[in-house]
């Protein structure tokens, strides 16, 4: 039996239709980024990268999970070793990634950005850092260049209510990045009233907002002024992540004694703390929806599990995980609740738990409104279901439960410059979903059809959905 070469054009295109469309309409598209983690500072300063490993593993928790399991000890991960051994240990566990999609990505990367194809090894890394190190240096590759390599049209940044935004403006002022850079609006340390920065968070606020925040209706004067701030820069989108949906029927003013028991550093019992949560979310979905922003709603992370790592490196490090919480009645309740006076906003759903699928793949349907396709969305594969696997069975779920042909695509959700591969990873996994479908006699082989359900989750969706 041939074996087929590693990674080549038709790399995960089982099927002549899928070849055809990725080739002829999803390859050429260009990348809708509306919810990624990269850094706006970094995006402005443009400093080029001094070596392959500040690239590849600079913040790249899911390389470092992946190290981790093959024993790698942290010096090579997150501690003192030198950039070199750190690409070294890398290399020597990656080779032997079989199924992790890893493997994918990194080849990808080598071959996308620095014209690589050579397999990674413990043998080849020498090889390839002398290799990448002579492209970075020569080309002084930075973060601009990645990006404008890269077919970027939009990118949305995650951003705090209280951010100034000045750096949003200084990058579109510089005009070195073709893309859009437009912030996004993060408002998780106002919600989690739960949290020890909770208190310090409120005073930031309001000093930022310029409003002396004493109560909870001024609160959310201050967050909505936020709002308005963000708005005027060209934010379109909220973000929220969720770990468990919050609900619990309250009113104002049982919300107002809860805001002023935390501030006073009072213990909140757990009903108290989601009655603060859900009645906030709905407070903010409200104004989401006056200025038409779409709101996505991260849902089902175990976050910092690892007490003594995280003491050592703080989040978003490599020790989070799914977790297992019910949340079809929560997630009912309060997009309900917004429902119920027209207030509820376009909005995307994520479950970070592929348990999940058929529970937000059917709640869309009972929200759905004609002021916009697809006003709710199951949100693209996220986290640890950013893989063939997950991505697929997500798409499936969509397909099977409501309109695939409205699905906003892909998002990198990354904080690294290279992951824009993984849009051709989620590209080529597309295609060969549709394709297998019509070689199976499943959906006529009418590509001017196709074709457009091609473009349109690659691409023009997006445009339509978020209107930036």
């Amino acid at each position: 039996m041939k074996t087929k070469k590693f990674m080549d054009n038709d790399f995960m295109l089982t099927n002549k239709t899928a070849k055809k469309l990725y080739n002829d309409y999803a390859a050429k598209m260009p990348i809708f980024d509306y919810h990624c983690h990269l850094s706006p500072q970094m995006m402005y300063e443009d400093k080029p990268f001094l070596n392959i490993t500040q690239i590849f593993l600079g913040g790249d928790h899911y390389k470092w999970r992946y190290m981790r399991s093959c024993g790698i000890d942290e010096e090579y991960i997150t501690g003192g070793k030198s950039d070199k051994e750190k690409f070294r240990a890398f290399c020597s566990c990656l080779q032997y990634a079989i199924g992790n999609p890893l493997y994918h990505w990194t080849h990808l990367e080598l071959k996308r950005y620095f014209g690589i194809d050579t397999v990674i090894t413990a043998e080849t890394a020498d090889e390839i850092w002398d290799k990448t190190n002579k492209i970075i240096a020569d080309t002084k590759m930075s973060p601009s260049k990645l990006i404008n390599r890269s077919n970027v049209a939009y990118i949305c940044t995650t951003d705090d209510p209280a951010d100034d935004l000045l750096v949003h403006k200084k990058i579109a002022e510089k005009g070195h990045i073709k893309a859009k850079v437009l912030p996004a609006f993060r408002p998780d340390f106002m919600i989690n009233i739960d949290k020890d920065t909770f208190v310090n968070y409120i005073n930031r606020l309001s000093d930022v907002s310029d409003i002396k925040i004493k109560s909870y209706s001024e609160l959310i004067e201050a967050v909505y002024k936020r709002i308005e701030y963000f708005h005027a820069a060209g934010c379109r989108i909220s973000d929220h992540a969720l770990d468990s949906v919050p609900f619990e029927e309250t009113d104002g003013d049982s919300v107002n004694k809860i805001f002023k028991a935390a501030m006073s550093g009072k213990e909140l019992t757990q009903a108290e703390i989601d009655a603060y949560k859900s009645y906030t979310l709905i407070q903010l979905g409200k104004k989401y929806n006056e200025l038409d922003w779409a709101m996505q709603l991260h849902i089902g992370a175990l976050r910092n599990n690892n007490a003594r790592m995280f003491k050592k490196l703080g989040a978003d490090t490599g020790f989070d995980s799914i977790s297992d919480y019910c949340i079809a009645y929560p997630l009912s309740k309060l997009l309900n609740a917004l429902a119920e006076e027209d207030n509820l906003p376009k909005t995307i759903l994520y479950t970070l738990n592929p348990k999940d699928n058929y529970v937000l793949g059917t709640m869309l349907g009972n929200f759905q409104g004609s002021s916009t396709a697809g006003k709710i969305q199951f949100g693209s594969g996220w986290w640890f279901n950013d893989q063939r696997d997950g991505m697929t069975e997500q798409m499936k779920a969509l397909a099977n439960l409501g309109a695939l042909c409205k699905f906003v695509g892909m998002l990198t959700d990354s904080r690294s410059f290279l992951s824009y591969t993984r849009h051709e990873y989620f590209r080529r996994i597309l295609c060969n979903l549709l394709g297998t479908w019509v070689e199976n006699g499943e959906f006529p082989a009418d590509m001017n059809t196709l074709g457009k359900i091609v473009e349109d989750i690659c691409y023009n969706n997006a445009v339509n959905y978020f209107k930036l």
